[in-house]
Order: C-alpha cells, then structure tokens, then sequence
C-alpha cells in the first residue's frame, strides 16, 4: 500500500492544490482530470469575472511550488476572470514538472471501489487498495490503483435540471441538445446564438445574474432580443443581496446593477413560476408550469438553465459513504453549510474530521464536499485539502488545526483546537462566530470570543 499513489479526481483548484500539498511531504499524487487540460471546468465560465480576489484563490503549496519555478503573484487585490485564473495560476502550475507528471489528462474515473471487495464485503476492506477504472478520451479502459482517494471533480458536469422539483422537466432529457447549462458566452464566441432572438434565463443566483447582464447588454446593441428571467421564487431582495453593504463588492455590484435593469424595464420577470414540461413549439420552445396554482406556457427561442449543480454520486456506489440526506454532503458537515441557514461567510473552518466518510482514506473534497449548498469558496477548499493531506501522511496535528481566511469577513477564523493558530501577529483570530438572524433567510456574523495573535 505504501508504494501506491495518492488518487485525486479532478485536475480544478482544489485537486491540482492536493497534489502540490502531497508533493511538498514527498507523497506521490496522481491526478485524473476529465478535460483536455487543467482547469478545464472553470473555462466553461472562463469570461466571468469572480467576486473575490486573487489573495483568495491561491493554496499556499501551490504559490510555494511556483515561486521557486520564478512565477509572481498577480497583484492581490485584483479580481480575475474564470480564464484568468486559469491562464494566470492554474496553468503555470499544472506545467511544473512534478506537477505535469502527475497529472493524466483527457481521463475520466467512472468508478472506484477496492481490490476484490464490493461494497457490502467486511474482511480486508480497509487493507485492500482502492481501484479507479477510468476511461480515455479515445475509449480505453484502465484499473488504476491507489492507497487513498480524494475526489475533487466539482459539481459543474452535473447541473440541476430545469424542473422545479428537483427532476428533470416533461421533455428535458429529449431536449437537452437545445438547452444550454451554466453561463454561455453571450457577448463572445455565443453572441449569435442569443442576439435578436426571445432567450429565458432559469435561476435566481449569481449565475443567472451574469448571464443576464450579458444578455442585456447584447440588448442595447441588438434592440430585437427580448429576456425572461424565471425564478422559482419570488423573493427579489434576497435576490438582489447587499449591494452596497456587501462585503464582497463585486458581488454587490451584480445585486446593484440587476435591479436597476429591473426597474428600468430591460427584461420580463416571471416568479415564483415552477416549470413543469418543456417542448417544441415550432422553431422554438414552450414552456409550461406552475404560476400561483395556475399552468401557464411561454414560447422562447432559446433557454439557459441556471439552477445550480449536484454531486455525481453514481462513480461512488461501491464506497460506503455517510451524507447527510437532504444537502448531500458529510453528515457532520452539512449542519455547517446548510444554504437555508448559512451564507459563505458564516461557514466555520473545518478539514478532515467534518469530511471523514465510513470507507477510510476516502475523501470528498472541494464544490463536491459541499453536495447541493451553493456556498462554497475556493479558500475553503485549500484548507481542507491541506487538512486532508496532513491526516493521510500522519501529521494529525495539522491536520486537526484547521483555519480559513475569510474574503467576507477579512478575519482569519480557526477551529477551537487550533489556538495558537495565526493570519499575521496584528491580526486578531476569531475563535468562534455565532449567525445571528436579521430577516429572515439572512444572518451576520459575531464574534463570541476574539485574542490577539501571539
């Protein structure tokens, strides 16, 4: 087992910041990423800008690596785009030879389980290597094996669908050539598809807000087309965020912006409207749901679906794994990233206690660590990868000190066993944070006990 490597799925963020976090112990990673190359996820939203800067969405072994190959940190305080961050960061580190020999590209893991056990068989289980079948971009099939696995492929591949109840829609799974998920490039490579033409926007959060100011954009100079946002509530405030008190201000300025489009006219609004069906209608596309108990039908010409995404959970069916049943995440962490009661912000620092599944040295880490909640940050998913790395090569007392700087907050906050755990000597370290409710669905945060760093 020991001479076996270290199997991280997902060449994004967070898994290429595992593997540098086991290169730096002398551990030997191997990373399987489904895309042509690194990154390949976050160029699919590559033209949108991200809401916290660059001093955010940087591991620390990972700029360590990369320091010593010369490569310098953009400024800190900028903001980069999906493609920046790929171009500017995730590339420069995947081409690090260490890193490059890790990393198999254009690979896809479609199910992992151990050496001659299936999921109910007990005797050996733990001492048996785990074994990841994967398959090319050109069709071969591999068993691949590995004493631990760390699984951090995202959720982006798997979007949810347009149905407001969770399953796909009457006539989506037949359809879904003639749908578009995530955040299309409207004003660049996809501006022809969008131009004059009537488009449906699905979804109320932050990504469904850059598409549509993109849309209307396009709009100003293409006075034909005409833009629907459908929501599944009706709650525009919540919707709109804290604008000008937000402590991300990018973030605020989307909330900003979008409300003024509102209330400017430039598009429809239809909510709280629960899409039921989907089908032909001509060349273009009928929709049909639920609007205060009544079924109504719109026609578009084309729909963006930007409902969110979920774990894909089918590669893991011979793993024993315990989530929670309803965020799909670890039992004992979806208290603490439960969307109905937390925002990013108010998400305390946890590493591989909170991430700890029944099947030992198995790990879902990143997007994927949080199942359903929305309120991940990149940060969050460096500290738990350093955390995770540190348990697997024996060092449990890092692996215990957890802690995470907040863009949302500025404040470096720990986990109660991590005293002593520090940003920088003038800056105070919050031991604990309570959410305490202001409306509803919305909470700040307060600190219950604060000291100096030593």
């Amino acid at each position: 087992m020991t001479a076996l490597p270290v199997a991280i799925i997902g060449g994004g963020p967070v898994g290429l910041a595992a593997a540098a976090h086991l290169i730096e112990r002398g551990e030997r990673p191997v990373v399987f990423e489904a895309g042509e190359r690194a990154g390949a996820n976050v160029l699919a939203w590559g033209q949108v800008q991200m809401f916290s800067p660059w001093e955010f969405n940087v591991d620390t072994a990972s700029v360590r690596l990369l320091e010593r190959a010369g490569w310098r940190m953009p400024p800190a305080e900028e903001l980069p785009t999906g493609g920046e961050w790929v171009e500017r960061y995730l590339q420069p580190l995947a081409a690090l030879p260490l890193m490059r020999a890790a990393i198999r590209a254009s690979t896809r893991v479609v199910n992992i389980s151990r050496r001659n056990c299936d999921k109910v068989k007990d005797a050996g289980r733990e001492n048996a290597p785990f074994q990841l079948r994967t398959v090319s971009a050109e069709g071969r099939e591999d068993l691949i094996e590995a004493r631990a696995v760390i699984d951090a492929s995202g959720t982006w591949g798997k979007p949810n669908p347009l149905g407001a109840n969770g399953i796909p829609a009457i006539g989506e799974a037949a359809l879904r050539e003639r749908l578009v998920y995530g955040i299309p490039d409207a004003l660049g490579s996809e501006r022809q598809r969008y131009e004059d033409r009537r488009v449906m926007v699905v979804g109320s959060g932050h990504s469904a807000i850059n598409i549509l100011l993109d849309l209307i954009t396009l709009g100003e100079a293409q006075p034909q087309t005409e833009i629907t946002w459908v929501m599944r509530g009706d709650n525009l405030r919540k919707v709109y965020g804290g604008g000008e008190d937000d402590a991300l201000p990018a973030r605020g300025q989307l909330g900003l912006r979008i409300k003024a489009a509102v209330d400017a006219g430039a598009l429809r609004i239809l909510a709280p409207f629960a899409i039921q069906e989907v089908a032909l209608a001509g060349a273009g596309l009928r929709v049909r749901g639920e609007v205060d108990g009544e079924i109504q039908s719109y026609i578009a010409d084309e729909i963006i679906v930007c409902t969110g995404a979920r774990p894909e959970l089918e590669m893991l069916r011979e793993l024993r794994l315990d989530l929670d049943p309803a965020v799909e995440a670890t039992r004992s962490l979806a208290p603490l990233i439960d969307p109905n009661l937390h925002s990013c912000g108010t998400v305390r620092p946890h590493g591989e206690a909170e991430l700890r599944q029944p099947e030992k040295d198995f790990y879902i880490v990143g997007m994927k660590s949080y199942g359903r909640a929305p309120t991940f940050l990149a940060a969050t998913g460096y500290e738990q990868v350093r955390s995770v790395v540190a348990a697997l090569c024996g060092d449990w007392e890092a692996a215990r000190a957890v802690q995470l700087m907040l863009p949302e907050t500025g404040v470096c906050v720990t986990d109660y066993a991590a005293e002593g755990i520090c940003c920088s000597p003038a800056q105070p370290t919050l031991l604990a944070i309570d959410a305490i409710p202001v409306a509803e669905g919305e909470f700040v945060l307060a600190p219950t006990q604060t000291e100096r760093c030593c």
